[in-house]
């Protein structure tokens, strides 16, 4: 007898996820603050249209985390505010290292 069941295969990737809340149309990226429930408020200059905002929140934690912009996706919240983002190859003590560093 087969068993035809079918599963889901995980890469196994390590990695870390943040939740971060933005501000478009600032007058500078920059990391602002971490709240208290542990979100980490960013501003962008980038607009929130045609995800444009998205995009700059990706270069800029790339930037601030020194990985290429492919180790980061966001995963939640691609039209709010409000948005949850997986660092691939960073465990979560290194993105909390390099956040803490370019506070503002």
């Amino acid at each position: 007898m087969t068993d035809d069941r079918r599963f889901k295969m995980h890469d196994g990737k390590h990695g870390a996820a943040i939740a971060v809340r933005i501000t478009p149309r600032a007058s500078k990226n920059e990391i602002v603050e971490i709240l208290n429930d542990g979100t980490i408020k960013i501003r962008l200059t980038a607009p929130p249209v045609e995800g444009k905002a998205n995009a700059a929140l990706l270069v800029f934690l790339a930037e601030v985390l020194d990985v290429n912009k492919s180790k980061l996706d966001i995963v939640a919240g691609l039209t709010g505010r409000d948005k949850l983002v997986t660092v691939i190859d960073l465990t979560p003590e290194e993105v909390h290292g390099k956040i803490i560093a370019n506070l503002a």
